[in-house]
């Protein structure tokens, strides 16, 4: 028995990998009832004692002494004088029902101070942006486990640390590292790991996994939430979910693909040799065959580029980069606008949180099994496209509505089925020597949009209608462009920078329909040793 595309080494391996998805999606949407904002409106002197002891809402003194909205609801920023003239709230009573403890309520960021919890998030994406950026391209230099284990550590002292602080701006900060390490360095590292050691036919169910377990991240955000009701405690057991990364030091292996394309090619085979002893296979490796191989291949390739510029030096890899990009960009965009609003609909908001997570399941589980017989391509472009007009339609439904809910959770599945794909389509599209920073620059571009994600929120204070078609309009301008990337449905993963570029030349969705003549299978030589390590070492 030789190295199969996914025997018992590799699920060993892939299960450390994933483990970083569920704390990735836990992190990121922590804050939701960590910092969540509840119903709230004016403390009104002579009614109310304080924020926990309080007049109902509905009470005869209470809607006399507070404006209604157009919609009928009480005002939750303005109240009465004395001379029944609207002032702003000067302090505020909760409605503590779901929420007795959060960071919201401690601050009061609500109102006109509304804007500094939504920084709150915007610098956390905004760490995650610069783990993109910083990490992607440290993992090519450096390892994928070096910087993974690391990330994971790290991720462990500040999630726990970070329910200890009590101050704004060193929450902030806090806040900000766990980004970059928390859900970034070892999500995106756990990730490429595992691309890069799969066989091609598994790539779309590992990659798709990726996804579903950040989607069980968020249904953990949901869960522990609804039980734990203390905000401090709350924050000290999401971050002591990074315990399951402490035996990674010893258990997880680096990529050969990346030893072998840094010339360690020794370390490379000793891992295919442990791999091929877990898989049960009894095939000998000469060692000394392939050191020998690499280096006379080392002789003759190009020296490897492992920076973000090598993705911009060629038109082809460059128009593709930027493609990708905006493909990033669109679909971190909706997802978490889509995400963040589950405070926003009617209901319990940890039920409502908990199928926001939830939805993506038959999205995910769908893709994997149309994903390879579709292509990537068509799927990620429909998806966008769907997702985009739900943002658009839900934007003119009165919220609140079952109808509206329904079509928020909608554009939630097409969404996250698009922003899937977009990860193996971008694992898939760029060659190996910089494919962990293609996708630590995909990664930024997704966070960066992330990160003004809760701005754009903010523009419903002059209409309810802004951030939807926003968000809708960006996602239909990336689904249209993602046409024009070329497919890589059975496609070999490219390896050099002159692979990256000739790879799906002049293939567009417009070219498949109009019937051109369909490009080379591969873009790679003959000589099976020049492809893959992992593969050709098992095979010899």
């Amino acid at each position: 028995m030789e190295l199969c595309e996914f025997g018992r080494y590799q699920a060993i391996q892939y299960f450390l990998q994933v483990l970083s998805a569920i704390t990735a999606g836990l992190h990121m949407m922590s804050l939701v009832t960590v910092a969540a904002v509840p119903e709230h409106r004016c403390f009104i002197e002579g009614y109310d004692n304080s924020s926990y002891s309080f007049t109902p809402w509905n009470s005869t003194e209470i809607l006399n002494a507070i404006p209604r909205k157009v919609t009928g609801e009480l005002d939750s920023c303005h109240m009465y004088d004395a001379e029944n003239n609207t002032v702003a709230c000067t302090s505020y009573v909760y409605d503590r029902t779901y929420y007795p403890d959060t960071r919201a309520i401690d601050w009061n960021f609500v109102c006109e101070r509304r804007w500094l919890g939504s920084i709150m998030q915007t610098v956390f994406m905004m760490g995650v942006f610069t783990g993109a950026v910083t990490l992607g391209g440290l993992a090519d230099k450096i390892g994928r486990k070096t910087v993974f284990c690391w990330s994971a550590l790290l991720q462990l002292i500040l999630g726990v640390a970070v329910a200890f602080i009590p101050e704004y701006f060193s929450f902030m900060t806090t806040r900000f590292l766990l980004g970059i390490f928390g859900s970034a360095g070892s999500y995106i590292c756990g990730f490429v790991l595992t691309m890069e050691l799969v066989g091609a036919s598994k790539r779309t169910v590992c990659g798709i996994n990726f996804q579903l377990c950040f989607a069980a991240g968020i249904c953990l955000v949901a869960g522990w939430g609804a039980l734990i009701k203390d905000r401090q405690l709350l924050q000290i057991i999401y971050g002591l979910h990074g315990l399951l990364f402490i035996g990674h030091w010893w258990w997880l292996d680096e990529s050969p693909r990346w030893l072998w394309m840094q010339g360690r090619a020794e370390e490379a085979v000793d891992i295919v040799k442990k791999g091929l002893r877990i898989n049960g296979s009894g095939i000998p490796l000469d060692k000394s065959y392939y050191v020998q191989k690499a280096k006379q291949q080392s002789t003759i390739d190009d020296k490897p580029s492992t920076d973000l510029g090598g993705l911009f030096r060629t038109p082809n890899l460059r128009m593709k980069t930027l493609n990708v990009c905006l493909c990033w960009f669109a679909n971190s965009l909706v997802y978490y606008g889509l995400s963040l609003s589950a405070g926003k609909l009617y209901g319990n908001p940890f039920l409502i949180l908990f199928i926001m997570g939830l939805v993506e399941f038959p999205s995910y589980l769908t893709i994997m099994v149309v994903l390879d017989r579709l292509g990537r391509r068509p799927i990620t472009s429909t998806l966008m496209l769907s997702g985009g007009m739900c943002c658009i339609i839900a934007a003119f439904i009165a919220q609140g509505t079952t109808l509206s809910t329904g079509i928020v959770m909608l554009g939630k599945l097409f969404i996250a089925g698009s922003f899937g794909v977009i990860y193996n389509y971008s694992a898939e599209l760029f060659p190996t020597v910089v494919r962990n920073s293609a996708m630590g620059l995909g990664s930024m571009c997704a966070r960066f949009s992330g990160a003004l994600t809760p701005l754009i929120t903010l523009l419903d204070s002059f209409d309810q209608k802004i951030p939807a078609v926003v968000f809708g309009v960006i996602a239909l301008a990336s689904g249209f462009w993602a046409m024009f990337l070329p497919e890589t449905m059975n496609q070999p993963m490219p390896e050099s920078l002159d692979d990256g570029e000739n790879f799906g030349k002049g293939d567009t969705w417009f070219s498949q329909c109009a019937g051109r003549k369909p490009r080379t299978n591969s873009i790679y030589p003959e000589d099976p040793e020049q492809m893959v390590p992992l593969k050709t070492m098992a095979k010899k």
